[in-house]
């Protein structure tokens, strides 16, 4: 017996005693069978539209017959997760013929290009597809795709001009026809894993307007930097992620140390061996010292660089660790995208990664609902009208997901215990440099 989470593919009733369902995940089917003794869940099972989102628990059984190209189980229990619109604006089967099946039978129903662009979520669903992109990620297993690509990540290269501010700031460029340079490819990673890709990653430039050469913004922050930008889905909660970057984050400082023994003589960077990481709510972070050791904050208030600088160094001296997490910000501070925690609105189902007091990686769980989204931006400010493909593909069932990004120049830096992050960047950008 085993739980699945799946996208209905089909679903077929046979009278009131027996359903089909044909379940898809990624490139693969499995064939699930729905009995009358199982009560109601044959009427259940028969409206649920196609490609929702769904939780099976049922038994693998070898049927007399072999179904083609797929397994079967019968399904003992059924949950639906996230239900797709009843009408979908193209049909996944009619997606996924080839040009060969078309020729053969005229009357099939044809997906031209205009309407698979328009509505690519589902079009990228299709199993060549899906085979196209895992093909282009495996053929370059360079740099961070040696690392995240045997664990099933796949490389996506998202758009850098955008319709509106992908982060809901003022620290955005606009550049003409009411276009932005994105400031992170976040809308777009999580349409790829709409599309099915289940877990992507980007290295690619990240641009932000930073105005200021105050200490955080002159000495840590560019105004475009590499970015490596992970979005994943989870089955039960958001740490699935956050475990996934912690993992991401000491695999690359193990190699570093393990390969780099002569470089890193002088950074003294130092960190236990122990793979437990110090998380905490920053509410019971600031409380830890109170008012005499951090500045005083309000309940559901941001921190400020220097009592970033200070927690780490209590960190340091209560954990012995240079690298830590925290978990659970405030809901205010956080894009209008962050999913807020369900037990106190209040906060947010949202982390930070710092290394020696800094941050270096900030990540959520996202909204994957789509009206909860609307809500939110509204509440934020953000108008979602120029980029409505990104709430739209929400709509033909979702995924719980959640992810992060880190920002590599900084993350060399605080390794390295470098003074400044121009040293860790070939050609810096900042208010004041455009060359060379």
């Amino acid at each position: 017996q085993v739980w699945v989470r799946a996208r209905v593919a089909t679903s077929r009733k046979q009278g009131k005693a027996l359903c089909f369902l044909q379940l898809r995940q990624s490139m693969h089917t499995a064939q699930a069978v729905v009995f009358a003794k199982e009560g109601e869940l044959v009427g259940f099972a028969a409206t649920l539209p196609r490609e929702s989102v769904v939780d099976v628990f049922g038994e693998v059984t070898l049927p007399a017959e072999a179904v083609a190209s797929c397994s079967q189980s019968a399904v003992r229990r059924l949950y639906c997760v996230s239900r797709a619109m009843p009408e979908l604006p193209l049909q996944l089967e009619d997606a996924a013929r080839s040009d060969e099946q078309l020729a053969a039978d005229p009357s099939l129903t044809r997906v031209n290009q205009d309407v698979r662009l328009n509505h690519r979520v589902i079009d990228l669903r299709t199993a060549a597809n899906q085979g196209i992109f895992r093909l282009q990620t495996r053929g370059a297993p360079l740099g961070p795709a040696r690392l995240l690509s045997p664990l099933g990540f796949t490389e996506i290269h998202s758009p850098k001009m955008i319709g509106t501010a992908s982060e809901g700031g003022a620290d955005v460029f606009r550049v003409e026809r009411d276009a932005y340079l994105a400031q992170s490819p976040q809308l777009y990673k999580q349409m790829a894993l709409m599309a099915d890709l289940d877990r992507v990653f980007e290295v690619a430039p990240v641009f932000r307007s930073e105005n200021s050469l105050t200490h955080r913004h002159g000495t840590e922050h560019m105004t475009e930097f590499v970015g490596l930008d992970m979005e994943m889905t989870f089955f039960e909660h958001y740490h699935e992620v956050l475990d996934m970057l912690d993992r991401t984050f000491c695999a690359v400082f193990d190699g570093l140390n393990q390969s780099h023994q002569e470089e890193l003589a002088a950074a003294r960077f130092t960190r236990s061996e122990t793979d437990e990481r110090a998380r905490a709510r920053i509410r019971e972070r600031l409380d830890a010292r109170g008012p005499e050791s951090l500045a005083e904050h309000a309940d559901t208030e941001d921190m400020g660089t220097e009592d970033e600088k200070l927690l780490g160094e209590i960190v340091a001296e209560l954990h012995g660790q240079d690298y830590y997490i925290i978990d659970k910000f405030p809901a205010a501070v956080r894009p209008f995208y962050t999913m807020p925690d369900p037990t106190d609105p209040r906060w947010s189902n949202s982390y930070d990664i710092f290394i020696r007091g800094e941050e270096v990686t900030s990540g959520a769980q996202r909204v994957h609902d789509p009206q909860m989204l609307l809500d939110c931006a509204k509440e934020k400010g953000v108008d979602l009208s120029p980029i409505y493909s990104y709430v739209d593909s929400f709509k033909y069932g979702a995924m719980p997901h959640a992810g992060g990004g880190i920002g590599l120049e900084r993350v060399v830096m605080l390794f390295l215990g470098l003074p400044n992050i121009r040293k860790s960047s070939m050609f810096p950008r900042d208010p004041k440099r455009l060359n060379p």
